[in-house]
């Protein structure tokens, strides 16, 4: 084995933890690839001769890249980051890629991946690197150039923001299956009362710039308003398939054999609280949706 085949196994075994780390700092499934292969790259010509702990060294790497890449996209983003909708990570019920288990661990739902678009990156680094990955604040103020007391207090504004934003991790499955299966027959049916008691009283829907049926804005809250839109999306519904999205129950629609949308659900005690909604026909192109297939 060459020195080279040993650097990229032991590389290999720490992809999936920063496939994981890239997702939760970027929202986007091709932008945390790019990260990581960037950090391979950065490994295979860097003496690591006195790096003690490759892990560590690689998670700066990768955490460093993604800052550079969020600040990139604030500066050049036309819309405000809430219109922002993350790639969602689509899988089988029957059959999820353990790398996927590993990207979705801590329930990283939608919800909680849309609030963290609202955060500045500095915010969003810091929350991620020690909330969810547990990198003392010394080292997470070292990434973003401030002292650990003010990287503390970044992470401390994010908790605030991202409070609540949880998935469906409080709720089975089986449950959230049942209830996801009860909105799509009220919605088929048109059936409006169904609709209003499998929806929380404050339920928000979300959807991306693609998400363009008649008479439908982008976000609408409260049960009223959403269950209207459940019923004009009545005509689409056919074509809904079930499938864990970031691991929680939702589902993808076909219009023939082309995606339509990927709708996302969050549940809170057994009624639905926020639907997000990709439909933006490029991004939906690039979503990996073959895990359908099986």
């Amino acid at each position: 084995m060459t020195d080279t085949d040993w650097l990229a196994q032991r590389f290999e075994a720490h992809r999936p933890h920063l496939r994981a780390v890239a997702y939760r700092m970027l929202g986007s499934v091709s932008e945390a690839d790019d990260a990581v292969q960037d950090a391979w790259l950065r490994l295979s010509r860097a003496d690591t001769t006195d790096v003690e702990n490759l892990g560590g060294w690689l998670t700066t790497v990768v955490a460093r890249l993604c800052l550079d890449m969020l600040r990139s996209r604030t500066a050049r983003r036309e819309q405000p980051a809430g219109d922002y909708m993350p790639d969602p990570i689509v899988s089988s019920a029957d059959n999820i890629n353990p790398e996927e288990v590993a990207i979705l661990a801590d329930s990283v739902g939608l919800a909680m991946l849309i609030v963290l678009e609202t955060l500045s990156p500095a915010e969003r680094l810091a929350f991620v690197l020690h909330d969810t990955f547990g990198m003392p604040f010394e080292q997470v103020g070292a990434l973003v150039g401030r002292s650990p007391l003010a990287a503390r207090q970044l992470a401390s504004r994010a908790r605030r923001r991202v409070r609540g934003a949880s998935a469906s991790s409080n709720v089975s499955l089986a449950r959230q299956r049942e209830v996801v299966y009860a909105f799509l027959a009220a919605a088929r049916a048109g059936d409006f009362e169904a609709l209003l008691r499998i929806l929380d009283p404050d339920a928000v829907v979300r959807g991306d710039a693609g998400f363009s049926l008649p008479g439908t804005p982008r976000e609408v809250h409260g049960a009223h308003a959403v269950a209207q839109q459940a019923l004009a999306f009545r005509a689409v519904a056919a074509g809904a398939r079930f499938a864990l999205v970031n691991g929680a129950a939702g589902f993808v629609v076909f219009a023939g054999d082309r995606p339509f949308a990927i709708l996302g659900f969050t549940i809170r005690g057994d009624r639905i609280a926020e639907i997000d909604i990709l439909a933006n026909p490029e991004r939906l192109a690039r979503i990996d949706l073959s895990a359908l297939d099986a």
